[in-house]
């Protein structure tokens, strides 16, 4: 997209609202607040931060200040880094203030986006906790899930929040463990939603000159490809083990079961975030247009069409909660696409295509702009940033090609947080241990050297939070399928990515853990796997046994198959029990793991250790950092308390 592209009539502006996504409050400290939001046009903007009435900060952005990136004609992304020239006051209500400036007027965020405030309030609120009383967490939002959003139980929750004089029930911040976004499996609905939000925008267009397609433009703008999309997908030659018996001498290079409409432009994706995150372009969406579509895709489409359309229902909620309180993110495999780097055979075919290749490079720069940006701005060069801004600003191949080499190889997406207990979140999927006795293998999920620097920054730490987004104990009887699987060949198709389905990687995370010198109180945050549980962990004959808790709280608008997941359920507690021998064969041999319960008030869950349903995390942490009380809100209405169980229930 040239300059001259970028500029838009003052008619069609009028056609959009100002702000087209967000605001989101993103990183929070002492000494900053980092905004993100997307504008329908190129405005200057004057940022403020409140305490009452009283103005602590200020700050001014020109329309090419050093957080911009012209998406398209009429998109302008803006990251809004505002440095608070003294400390920020802790545990005590705050706001702030966006003024959007064109044509010497100035329009404030009670005017551009008034549903992102609630009752009472004239500036949307949030409060800087860096000593962690209460987090939120979660992971897995499909849009078309038949379920409801958790998204809009954390908006209940914030409303409640709200009605005391001070912050002591607003959470400290909202982690997301994952796939906040599903590139690899989009719904016909929601990708329609995405080429009309792509035309009205001008998003980025780009050549495919390598594939068989030619332009973006044939993508975005055929419907018949949809539910097509394994046609025009790369594929590689060979195959392995089960693969090898069930799909013949080709296979899919992206290994999503669900890849019909998988995402593959940057346009797609940029469209994708801004669908997810905000109502204001669902108005120019007529998704009850089928012109295109027969057959077997008008009828996929027809039947996803009431989620997608409860789905955009929940946004303004969406909205204002992603306004109201510190969210940080990390991707997982969905983000990019499924299996994303799950072993070393699957590297080499996926980046050894070119169509592969720029489809990850796309999902990493929207991941980048969208998501890990705003969790540590700090931590993205200046370099790199001005190249994205140079890429949209020219639309030259050799630099989009460029910024995707460098994402490929960049080693910086993982991050801290400094608050009480500190916040550890990790990179589970760009620094991966490969396997060195079969391409095949699972790669661990992170190397040798990354674990390294990981005990370092640990080391004298007295309580940690770490944020993996696949659990770090898992349901033993899961990972034993998946390992046998694996023997089989068949690690991709029962996404066999666990911690301890690579020997090295597992030996070193659990060896972290029996360090004398590392934390004595560890909470595990996890995500991924579509159903949610509690673990206390102990070492075995230890006197100094660290305190472990492994939370999983998975998904947020999701969830297992539910007649499978009760039957895993009940073996594990039979086959894995404290008495059972085969604890001896799992690397976990030398630690005990209790399940808790999950029940809710009238004990509709008596036998569980796995909790099924769309719902958000909550952990409330005592003054030592450990967790007191652990919990789901679910969609169903129900709080999920998860009790220590009894002697039973440890399983060694």
């Amino acid at each position: 997209m040239t300059t001259t592209e970028a500029v838009v009539t003052h008619q069609n502006a009028q056609a959009l609202p100002a702000i087209l996504a967000g605001p989101i409050l993103r990183h929070v400290s002492k000494h900053q607040l980092v905004l993100w939001l997307v504008t329908s046009q190129n405005y200057a903007i004057q940022a403020n931060c409140y305490q009452g009435d009283t103005l602590l900060a200020s700050a001014n952005f020109s329309p090419d200040h050093a957080g911009s990136v012209v998406l398209g004609r009429q998109a302008f992304l803006n990251l809004l880094v505002i440095n608070i020239p003294q400390n920020l006051p802790e545990d005590t209500w705050l706001s702030y203030d966006l003024g959007l400036q064109l044509d010497d007027q100035v329009q404030w965020l009670a005017t551009t986006t008034p549903q992102i405030l609630y009752a009472g309030e004239i500036r949307p609120r949030f409060a800087f906790k860096p000593r962690v009383t209460q987090v939120l967490h979660g992971s897995c939002r499909k849009p078309h899930y038949r379920g409801g959003d958790a998204l809009l139980v954390v908006d209940q929750q914030l409303a409640e929040a709200r009605t005391l004089p001070d912050p002591s029930e607003q959470p400290s911040l909202l982690m997301m463990t994952g796939d906040q976004v599903y590139n690899d499996d989009v719904a016909g609905p929601m990708l329609h939603a995405i080429h009309t939000v792509i035309a009205q925008l001008g998003l980025y267009e780009e050549s495919l000159d390598k594939t068989e397609l030619l332009h973006s433009r044939e993508l975005h703008s055929q419907r018949k490809h949809y539910y097509r999309r394994t046609e025009l997908l790369p594929s590689s030659p060979g195959g392995q083990g089960l693969r090898k018996i069930f799909r013949g001498a080709r296979k899919p290079i992206f290994t999503s079961a669900n890849a019909a409409n998988h995402l593959a432009t940057l346009a797609e994706v940029l469209g994708m975030y801004l669908l997810v995150w905000s109502p204001a372009l669902w108005p120019f969406v007529d998704l009850d247009d089928l012109t295109g579509l027969e057959g077997e895709a008008l009828e996929r489409y027809q039947a996803q069409l009431s989620a997608i359309k409860h789905f955009a229902n929940g946004l303004p909620q969406v909205q204002r909660v992603l306004a109201s309180i510190p969210t940080y993110m990390i991707f997982d495999d969905h983000d990019i696409t499924d299996d994303w780097n799950l072993s070393r055979d699957w590297e080499e075919s996926a980046y050894g295509h070119p169509l592969s290749r720029r489809i990850i490079g796309n999902c990493l720069i929207a991941y980048l702009l969208c998501q890990a940006w705003g969790n540590a701005p700090e931590r993205f060069p200046e370099h790199l940033i001005k190249a994205v801004q140079a890429l949209f600003r020219t639309g030259k191949e050799a630099l989009h090609d460029l910024l995707i080499d460098q994402l490929l190889k960049m080693e910086g997406w993982h991050y801290s947080l400094a608050t009480q207990p500190k916040i550890v979140v990790l990179d589970t999927r760009t620094q991966r241990w490969r396997s060195e006795t079969s391409a095949a293998d699972p790669s661990g999920l992170m190397d040798w050297e990354t674990l390294t620097e990981l005990q370092q920054e640990l080391i004298h730490e007295k309580a940690v939070i770490l944020v993996s987004a696949a659990p770090i104990f898992g349901v033993k009887l899961i990972e034993v399928v998946q390992r046998i699987f694996t023997w089989l060949g068949g690690s991709l198709m029962v996404d066999a990515e666990n911690w301890m389905a690579h020997p090295g990687s597992a030996n070193v995370i659990l060896n972290i853990f029996r360090h004398r010198h590392t934390p004595h109180n560890f909470t595990i945050l996890s995500g991924d796997v579509h159903y949610s549980f509690v673990y206390d962990v102990r070492l075995r004959h230890h006197e100094q046994t660290p305190h472990i808790w492994q939370i999983t709280a998975s998904g947020i608008k999701n969830a297992f198959p539910e007649k499978l997941l009760k039957n895993f359920d009940w073996l594990n507690r039979w086959l894995f029990a404290s008495y059972s021998p085969l604890n001896w064969f799992t690397r976990r041999r030398h630690m005990r793991i209790q399940q808790r319960r999950p029940s809710d008030h009238s004990g509709r869950y008596p036998h569980q250790r796995l909790y099924n349903g769309s719902g958000i995390g909550r952990v409330f942490f005592d003054e030592n950092g450990a967790p007191d009380r652990i919990q789901i809100l679910s969609t169903r209405d129900e709080c999920i308390q998860f009790n220590r169980g009894y002697e039973s229930d440890w399983m060694d």
